[in-house]
This record gives C-alpha cells, sequence and structure tokens, in this order.
C-alpha cells in the first residue's frame, strides 16, 4: 500500500470501479486496497490492517453477507456495504449483520467519500473533552477502546454499537429519539421506512443482555431509553 492516510480495503468484482474510486479516495489522502472476490477480501481484511472495509454485497465464492458474518467473529473493523439491491430487507440484513454503513449504487463519488469520513470519525473515538471511560455498576465503556466491558470480559461491540450506546449512556434518563441517535450515527435525521438503528440497537441489547445488562428499553414511536444510573 502506498503511505499515506488511513488504509481502506475495497472489495467489489467489479474491477472498472475500484479502479475509479481508488483513484477518487487515494486524490482524498487515503491508501486503498482492492481484492476481486469474498474469499480473498476475507483474508485481505483479517490478515492486514484497514481502517475501513468497503464491502460489495454481490461477490464471487463468498457473498458480501458471508463476508462480514465471517469477518464480525474475529474484527469490528467498520464496513460499508455496497449493492445493486436497494430493498430494505438487504439493507436490513446487512446491519443485522455488523455493517457500519450502507450505500446503494449506483452512488455519487462524493456520497460516498462523505460515508467514508462519517464511519472514520465515528470510529475514531468520541471528542477530547468527553470522559474516556464511563461506569454502569459491572458494566464499563472504554471510549479509546471503543468497546463495553463487564468485568474484564468485553462485549464485542462494533463502532456503531459503541456509539449508540455511548450517546445512551450520557443521557440515561432521558428518552434518545431515533432522530437524534441518526444524527450521530450519519450526520441526518431518519427516513419513515429507515430501519438502520432499529437493527444496531436490536444488536447492541442482545450483546448486553447477553452479559447480564437490560438496559435500554424502547419507547414506541419515539426513541430509547437507558435506565442505568452512572
Amino acid at each position: 500500500m502506498k503511505a499515506g492516510g488511513d488504509a481502506i480495503l475495497l472489495i467489489d468484482d467489479d474491477v472498472e470501479l475500484c479502479t475509479l474510486l481508488a483513484e477518487y479516495l487515494e486524490a482524498q489522502g487515503y491508501q486503498v486496497t482492492a481484492v476481486h472476490d469474498g474469499s480473498s477480501g476475507l483474508r485481505s481484511a483479517l490478515e492486514e490492517h484497514h481502517q475501513l472495509v468497503i464491502l460489495d454485497v454481490m461477490l464471487p465464492v463468498l457473498d458480501g453477507f458471508e463476508v462480514l458474518r465471517q469477518l464480525r467473529k474475529r474484527s469490528n473493523v467498520p464496513v460499508i456495504m455496497l449493492t445493486a439491491r436497494a430493498q430494505e430487507h438487504d439493507r436490513v440484513e446487512g446491519f443485522r449483520q455488523g455493517a457500519d454503513d450502507y450505500l446503494v449504487k449506483p452512488f455519487a463519488a462524493a456520497e460516498l467519500l462523505g460515508r467514508v469520513r462519517a464511519v472514520l470519525r465515528r470510529a475514531s473515538g468520541v471528542p477530547l473533552a468527553a470522559p474516556r471511560v464511563v461506569q454502569l455498576g459491572s458494566l464499563r465503556l472504554d471510549a479509546q477502546a471503543l468497546e463495553a466491558y463487564d468485568g474484564q470480559d468485553a462485549l464485542g461491540l462494533t463502532p456503531s454499537e459503541f456509539a449508540i450506546l455511548e450517546v445512551l449512556t450520557r443521557a440515561a434518563g432521558r428518552v434518545v429519539s431515533r432522530d437524534e441517535l441518526s444524527a450521530v450515527m450519519h450526520q441526518r435525521e431518519t427516513t419513515p421506512y429507515e430501519r438502520s438503528i432499529d437493527v444496531h440497537v436490536s444488536h447492541l441489547r442482545k450483546k448486553l443482555e447477553a452479559a447480564g445488562h437490560s438496559i435500554i428499553r424502547t419507547v414506541r414511536g419515539v426513541g430509547y431509553l437507558c435506565t442505568a444510573n452512572t
């Protein structure tokens, strides 16, 4: 890889598109490695150090969803999914498997750049003025590691899940709307049919409850409430 900024792994079987995106992102200061099938992409994502993976759904050998499933077993690297399929259930499946964002083809390169910057900014941690560690009984949030721990055991949160948990815990006792969470996650309001926030919260809740922490409550039609005390 070329020396430079954040390293991005691009996994897409469209070689021409990869070439164009790599040239565009490298001109913005990023390092880009492109691979063109799911098996090679998974191997590169696990064996090499990247700050972000851009992952197409329709791939030879292993499809993007399976790559993401396998990747999430061993890595919390941020992932942006790309797909030519705009159906809601495909987007929901991507978020369910642990994607951080989802972009439907065709898209403008500038839109992808905006998503890349937003996901990397989110994954880089909270502002320096915020406390680095928040303690909720036996649950501990470490903003530097972007991880939550039950005692010494990591919950295995994705950057998006950690961002949601961090917002909810800092607003403990107050209902946080989906629009507020979406503004933190994507710098925009939710759309009427968007379920990405709900899917991320569902994943987060399952991981918390598996560790014995039932601290997130759904307030129907409004948003979410953290019931823990800091």
